[in-house]
């Protein structure tokens, strides 16, 4: 059994939802994993930012936009008048909840509730298509089994038995669909996974059942050297350990969410990035094994913060990283990168939601200093930090390039620079042609 993941952008209009379809139909007993249709939750979100404006109006005006914007999607995507007339009726179920939403005092808005009918919605016309097409389908609610603990996190446990019983329950059933993102908290109440969860969610469901294969479908032939947003003649990567990959998504290759991998790492299950534009395209395998090319990929995150804490106190003084890493961990703050020397520590984090709070305690014990607005710069492949000579060329290919900062040996996989944020675009393409056109 495979479970397949198809984002946004694959079901963007009702001819991409049918090739969707085609593709499923080729794969055996699945489970299909839905995004919302691209834009919906961009939409969605305005309307709970209007709602917390107080701006009733302009909310009420996006979902009459949804209105019209599904409507006709439907009456693309379905051939017959009686499936067109049920699956309008849906639409207007849903948006006509979103509109009772609104109308509520925004104390009583559920907003997780609200940016969950984007896959809710998804779901049920792909589900109703399938069956137009005769298909052995059964729809399940992801808010049925995937649920998160206490902490936060999502609850295993009760995933792995919740969805194995549905299962088993349609033992007929050939393709089960459901839905990415979507959950619930500890308390029964509708949450998420956070933007771009819905490749958390398939490799969850992924390791829950073990299955044999995870597939994401995006509208790119898997993942590049660089980014083909900003650099010209990237290639597709054919192979990634588990470690590699999981670098490069969470500093910043967005084809895939950072999280996604860990699930199917731990029950050492293939991940697959595939395009549904070009389904023969032959994509990026992400596994245990790698093949051992130096220099795989490179990616940049930006919203990077920089903090440099220098005190006289930390040489030769024992427990003082720790007393850095308490203030962190007190504020709930991950640190991204870190280099030390005698008497000084630089690290970086992503969330600043805390770094006032952060700055204060550090002050405490010594002098801080805070760059914002800056990029990480991620370099990963198979590296011998011996022989490899990785550092030297990435640091020629930079040479023009100021860089306030160097990680590297912390891992086996894995480069790490920090540079202006303004400068990350020429940086992506003095590396692309140091370390890949040479």
């Amino acid at each position: 059994m495979r479970v397949l993941k198809f984002g946004g952008t694959s079901l963007g209009d009702a001819c991409r939802m049918q090739n969707v379809a085609e593709i499923v139909n080729q794969q055996g007993r699945v489970v299909v994993v839905l995004s919302a249709v691209a834009g919906t939750t961009d939409s969605l979100v305005k309307i709970v930012n209007f709602l917390k404006q107080e701006k009733r109006e302009l909310a009420s005006q996006i979902v009459e936009q949804l209105m019209v914007h599904y409507e006709q999607y439907a009456n693309q995507l379905f051939s017959s008048d009686e499936n067109k007339l049920t699956a309008a009726k849906f639409i207007k179920q849903q948006l006509t909840e979103i509109r009772e939403i609104i109308g509520r005092p925004f104390k009583a808005i559920s907003e997780f509730e609200l940016l969950a009918k984007g896959e809710i919605i998804s779901t049920q016309l792909f589900y109703l298509f399938l069956i137009e097409q005769d298909v052995k389908v059964s729809l399940l609610s992801a808010l049925d089994f995937l649920r998160l603990n206490d902490d936060g996190a999502p609850d295993e446990e009760y995933l792995e038995t919740a969805l194995s019983t549905l299962l088993k329950q349609n033992s007929q059933t050939q393709i089960f669909v459901t839905q990415g993102f979507i959950c619930r908290n500890a308390s029964g109440e509708v949450s998420n996974l956070q933007r771009g969860g819905s490749d958390y969610s398939a490799s969850l469901f992924a390791a829950a059942i073990g299955c044999e294969e995870v597939q994401i479908w995006t509208d790119i032939d898997g993942m590049h050297n660089n980014d083909p947003r900003f650099i010209e003649n990237t290639r597709p990567i054919r192979e990634l350990s588990f470690d590699e990959a999981a670098e490069l998504a969470y500093f910043g290759a967005k084809i895939l969410h950072p999280s996604s991998i860990k699930p199917a790492r731990k029950k050492n299950i293939p991940v697959k990035l595939l395009n549904t534009l070009e389904p023969t395209a032959q994509g990026t395998i992400i596994s245990s094994v790698s093949t051992q090319a130096r220099i795989k990929a490179v990616a940049a995150k930006d919203g990077i913060t920089a903090i440099k804490i220098k005190s006289s106190e930390m040489l030769q003084a024992p427990g003082f990283l720790r007393r850095v890493f308490e203030v962190f961990e007190s504020h709930k703050t991950s640190i991204d990168a870190i280099t030390t020397s005698e008497v000084a520590v630089s690290l970086t984090i992503d969330d600043t939601s805390y770094l006032d709070l952060i700055t204060q305690s550090l002050a405490e014990f010594s002098h801080v200093e805070v760059d914002k607005n800056m990029s990480i710069i991620c370099v990963v492949g198979e590296f011998v930090m011996e022989s490899s000579g990785v550092a030297s060329q990435v640091i020629s290919s930079l040479k023009d390039i100021p860089i306030r900062m160097i990680s590297y040996g912390g891992s086996a996989h894995n480069i790490t620079l920090l540079i202006s944020e303004d400068l990350k675009v020429k940086a992506l393409n003095a590396l692309h042609k140091g370390l890949f056109n040479t």
